[in-house]
């Protein structure tokens, strides 16, 4: 099971919002986008926290994907 943060990308985007904006409205840290953008788990805490920032839902910003599709870069 691999989780994918694309639709939290799309919505800074549709929201008009830079990382580190994001970085400092949710109170995270760059390794953490990093680590996000990575497509790595990171904690329950940070997610809360992102949620809260933008005001959406878990599902609003992440997604359960199969570890066969995953895409090659």
């Amino acid at each position: 099971m691999n989780i994918s943060y694309k639709k939290l990308w799309k919505l800074l985007i549709d929201r008009d919002m830079k990382k580190k904006d994001l970085a400092e409205k949710a109170n995270i840290s760059s390794y953490t986008l990093s680590k996000l953008n990575k497509g790595n788990n990171i904690t329950t805490d940070v997610l809360v926290r992102i949620c809260i920032a933008l005001d959406c839902t878990f599902d609003d910003i992440m997604e359960v994907v199969d570890g066969d599709n995953k895409e090659s870069n």
